[in-house]
């Protein structure tokens, strides 16, 4: 579909175990190689996961909960060693339309974007399908987010349905990236302060009954932390990091 351009797809999880099948049997025909990247579940995730006769699959597992962020780098690592152009993320989660995929890829594919990020603020019924907490809560740190960043261009920081190209990825410090809640906004400042060609692109809020493990009183320090560790990357070290 891509010419010569080999796209991997990473899924970071975490007790999916309702949803992993699900997951996996939607992941588009033109995607290269799967690598499900299971961080510590205490279900059956991976057992339900290796059932799957797909050819692309491989199943990598951390001994213990590291945090998404920690699972989307070993996933990134493991694309670039099969050989991967471009690396999309999606979770386990069944919150990411597979038929959207192509919006994230083509950018890329196409050498006008090095990272495109879902838009689900933008989509015209989010007030409806997306929870109210969820929805102002993500309004909040994507605003704050965008001070920290120093751009008004993002849409949604949160958002985990993504795609990045190799060439992006082999630049980027993986060591330093954030692991846990807060990666994406990590992320993004390590993004811009390497230049990258950062847009979005539309992508549909999908939610069912899913309990969501985020507590407002725990992460708030934490995304205190990380953007202002961000805000400090981008603000105050000068011109972009060299590349």
């Amino acid at each position: 579909m891509y010419g010569r351009q080999k796209i991997a797809v990473v899924i970071p999880a975490y007790n999916e175990e309702r949803l992993i099948q699900r997951v996996l049997g939607s992941v588009p025909d033109y995607v290269d190689w799967l690598v499900l990247v299971d961080d510590g579940s205490v279900d059956h995730t991976v057992g339900l996961a290796a059932g799957i006769q797909d050819d692309r699959l491989t199943i990598l597992q951390h001994g213990e909960n590291r945090g998404v962020g920690a699972a989307i780098v070993t996933g990134y690592r493991k694309a670039l060693s099969l050989g991967s152009d471009i690396i999309v993320v999606i979770g386990g989660d069944a919150q990411m339309d597979p038929d959207e995929m192509v919006r994230l890829v083509e950018p890329i594919a196409a050498n006008v974007a090095d990272y495109v990020k879902g838009d689900r603020l933008g989509h015209p019924d989010v007030r409806k399908r997306m929870p109210s907490a969820r929805f102002w809560a993500n309004s909040v740190l994507t605003r704050a987010t965008r001070f920290a960043v120093g751009t008004h261009q993002l849409r949604d920081s949160q958002c985990g349905y993504t795609a990045i190209s190799a060439a992006a990825l082999r630049v980027l410090p993986l060591d330093k990236l954030w692991p846990r809640y807060g990666y994406p906004n990590d992320l993004l400042a390590w993004l811009h302060a390497y230049d990258f060609r950062v847009i979005d692109r539309p992508v549909t809020p999908i939610y069912a009954d899913e309990t969501s493990h985020i507590h407002p009183l725990t992460i708030g320090p934490t995304m205190l932390y990380v953007l202002a560790r961000a805000w400090m990357r981008c603000s105050l070290s000068g011109p972009s990091v060299s590349r």
